[in-house]
């Protein structure tokens, strides 16, 4: 019965930005510290502080507006969002409503029927709420207001969305422009991205909207997914028993794999929203607005066609390299010391990403610098190691930033040309293995290749495979 049924989603995605002051105040925004140790009596709400806006905010919204094709407000106003919450210190939040930053945006999204339109209805800034931090031992909770002030952007889309893959495809673009632009790590495990999910279902070919319902602060695309798929089943179950989809706002459990009602939805007046008494309004001009165009960067898709052009790269390794940020600017800056653009690209592609997925680690973490990537394949490609040794030598400096050449030269790594050596080798094998050696004369090629990694076995992976090929077909 499920599938009479279409889901129809839309998002509120609030990220945070990189900016080094809060908002209203000139607190840190570095992420953790001691709690309550980057506040003062503006972002803690204290009798007769006024807001200062900061102007690398403005900045950065505008530079997200202009990446999702948005139209700039010329002048846009802060409102009062009044809500009651021990995080939240002054009891209301500066927000925008009625004038917001940025409308009428889109981004595109490739789906497996091709690109597809997401419409962005509006950007607008705003400051976040402190945390609190639950404390079961001790029965109570503990106020945290480090992030209380911290800029955030909201990205509100259109309810284009229709599967979880859609859902995922759009975060992952947004994900990506904001990257490129400098304007936050939108790091979900952190907090510094993250969506509140809104979901409805109607019958197929209906088009009216669902009831909808919402859920908060989703901060992996596992979750997301997953809470889709719950809420997408639950609303349909309610209809199919001939009750009603209540508008309410609802918390995931991500260890129960459920979702649990929090408070009925709240609609605009009943945050009692005004505007902004201490903040003037905001004058956008043109020159300010194409000065942050110009200064716009090269995204993803302009990046990988030229990966594809300018280094010649296969259109899937231009793809993956240009999927993080981190990864392409790794890329280009190894590139631009060595001249081997497919060799670095099979490094990254490769051995990087295996390690990274191995240790959960991100594009960003990798400790190893460019310079050292370079001198690894300089070493490969001028006949000092071999690709064996080159892996072990790479997983040291993928862990340590060891220094390559330095490395191979400490442990004694370099490759054995001596060949006299290799033949002494070589003949120790053949006369350890006679039975390869009888398979190779009868025709299974197979067996030299066993007898090269026995050499090779024996050499401690020091020799040139190609040399030891080369002497094994020689002496057979």
């Amino acid at each position: 019965m499920s599938q009479n049924y279409e889901t129809v989603i839309g998002l509120e995605v609030h990220v945070e930005l990189a900016t080094a002051s809060k908002i209203f105040c000139g607190c840190s925004t570095k992420f953790g510290g001691a709690r309550n140790a980057h506040t003062c009596p503006v972002c803690t709400g204290m009798p007769g502080t006024l807001p200062v806006l900061n102007k690398k905010v403005v900045e950065y919204a505008i530079a997200v507006g202009l990446a999702l094709n948005c139209t700039i407000a010329k002048e846009s106003r802060f409102d009062r969002k009044n809500y009651f919450y021990p995080d939240n210190p002054q009891n209301y939040q500066i927000s925008q409503l009625y004038e917001p930053l940025c409308r009428n945006g889109w981004v595109e999204i490739e789906t497996e029927e091709g690109m597809k339109k997401i419409g962005i209805h509006e950007i607008h800034m705003e400051e976040d709420a402190g945390k609190l931090v639950h404390d079961d031992e001790m029965g109570c909770s503990i106020v945290d207001y480090n992030r209380a002030g911290v800029p955030l952007i909201e990205i509100v889309s259109e309810p284009d969305m229709r599967t979880s893959e859609e859902v995922i495809a759009y975060l992952e673009k947004l994900r990506l422009f904001i990257q490129y632009l400098g304007a936050s790590d939108c790091k979900l495990n952190e907090g510094s991205m993250r969506a509140d999910v809104n979901v409805s279902v109607r019958k197929q070919g209906d088009t009216v909207l669902g009831t909808r319902t919402e859920m908060k602060n989703l901060n992996s695309f596992r979750a997301i997914t997953h809470a889709i798929a719950h809420e997408r089943a639950r609303q349909i179950a309610l209809l199919e028993n001939g009750e009603v989809v209540i508008q309410e706002t609802r918390r995931w459990d991500d260890a129960k794999e459920c979702s649990y009602a929090m408070r009925s939805k709240e609609d605009a007046q009943d945050y009692r929203y005004f505007p902004e008494p201490d903040l003037l309004p905001l004058e956008i001009s043109e020159a300010w607005v194409e000065t942050i165009r110009a200064a716009q960067p090269e995204f993803q898709t302009q990046k990988a066609r030229r990966y594809e052009t300018e280094y010649g790269l296969p259109a899937y390794d231009a793809q993956v390299l240009t999927n993080t940020k981190a990864l392409a600017d790794f890329f280009e800056a190894t590139t631009a010391l060595c001249g081997k653009p497919k060799k670095v690209s099979n490094w990254l592609m490769v051995e990087t990403m295996r390690l990274l997925k191995a240790q959960e680690m991100e594009a960003h973490q990798i400790r190893f610098s460019p310079e050292h990537l370079a001198e690894l394949i300089e070493l490969v490609d001028t006949g000092v190691i071999n690709s064996t040794v080159a892996k072990e030598v790479f997983e040291q400096m993928f862990a340590e930033d060891i220094a390559p050449r330095a490395y191979v030269e400490k442990n004694g790594l370099g490759m054995v040309n001596d060949e006299r050596a290799l033949r002494m080798a070589v003949e120790q094998v053949i006369r350890e293995n006679p039975q390869s050696v009888e398979d190779y004369k009868n025709g299974k090629e197979r067996a030299l290749g066993f007898l090269v990694g026995q050499t090779m076995k024996l050499t401690k992976g020091k020799a040139n495979p190609g040399t030891i090929h080369q002497i094994l077909k020689e002496m057979l």
